[in-house]
């Protein structure tokens, strides 16, 4: 906002940052009942994939004093900002969620997983990747294996043509392949990794309990062609927040936080699903004044996107 007051004085306007906060908290309360929708909405989807980054609050003396929770599915990304990253924050986020959680190995969600009331989670083959990649300098030749092989993964899911998870007929054609392909991969990786003779307190060998802990989550995709092998799509739908991190420095209060949520969850989804985050608040924004509390973003984002 700050910068926004610069940018209009330049052109002979003079407002303050106070007055353009009262105009957007304003306009965050008619959008509520649709933020609330898509957070419903993310959290419906049978498969849905979930991260974290921090949150500065400005003048709290603290790097980190907030966390962006983000909920990301094929057509909705949903943020709250939450004052930490716990497993009770995280427990506030995902409610009583009930499917397939898509995650990095942050242990806090093995911790809501056995806690919770009922989801699974699949593990990223991305960030195992990383823990090989990072140590590949000492154990050039087993990082190497280990690249090949996870690499053989991410070629038999490029067979299958279009966005993921597609239609019906894309969801069977990548069931067939990682039954018939993938399968055989993973069992070479797990071969791989029990013949390692590294130290296990070297990195290889960290790298490699890493990947071996989190076994079950790591191969529940070859059973459900709409479990992604990697959590990349929570990582994109933070982009944006981490984006508007590094230009405006987090927030300045509690409130702040929540109408950053609503209006990154709103323009997020909006581009996911090919619709021009203004023409999308735009009509949002109408229909809500039109009719006050009703829940507009599911009906107008997806006949925009139509």
């Amino acid at each position: 906002l700050e910068r926004q007051v610069r940018m209009m004085a330049r052109e002979g306007l003079i407002v303050e940052s106070q007055t353009l906060w009262d105009q957007i908290q304003a306009l965050a309360r008619h959008l509520e009942p649709t933020y609330e929708a898509l957070g419903r909405r993310a959290l419906a989807a049978p498969v849905i994939h979930v991260d974290e980054t921090r949150w500065p609050r400005l003048g709290s003396g603290a790097l980190s004093a907030g966390t962006v929770w983000g909920v990301a599915t094929p057509t909705t990304a949903f943020y709250r900002i939450r004052p930490g990253k716990s497993a009770d924050e995280g427990r506030r986020v995902l409610g009583d969620y009930r499917g397939t959680v898509v995650v990095d190995g942050y242990a806090v969600y093995e911790c809501l997983a056995r806690d919770g009331p009922g989801f699974a989670l699949a593990h990223c083959w991305a960030h195992t990747k990383r823990k090989f990649e990072a140590t590949a300098t000492d154990w050039p030749t087993a990082c190497g294996e280990i690249d090949e092989l996870i690499g053989d993964l991410y070629a038999v899911e490029r067979l299958v043509p279009g966005r993921f998870p597609g239609d019906a007929a894309a969801q069977a054609l990548r069931h067939q392949l990682r039954q018939e392909r993938s399968r055989l991969i993973t069992d070479r990786i797990k071969a791989w990794a029990t013949a390692q003779v590294g130290l296990p307190r070297s990195e290889l060998g960290k790298a490699v309990r890493y990947m071996l802990e989190r076994w079950t989550g790591l191969t529940r995709f070859l059973d459900n062609p709409c479990i992604s092998l990697d959590n990349n799509a929570a990582e994109r739908a933070l982009r944006g927040p981490v984006v508007g991190r590094k230009n405006h420095y987090g927030s300045k209060s509690l409130r702040g936080t929540q109408v950053a949520a609503l209006f990154y969850t709103l323009c997020e989804s909006a581009k996911l699903v090919g619709v021009d985050p203004h023409t999308y608040l735009l009509t949002a924004t109408e229909a809500a004044l039109a009719t006050p509390g009703t829940v507009t973003l599911p009906d107008a984002l997806l006949t925009l996107a139509a």
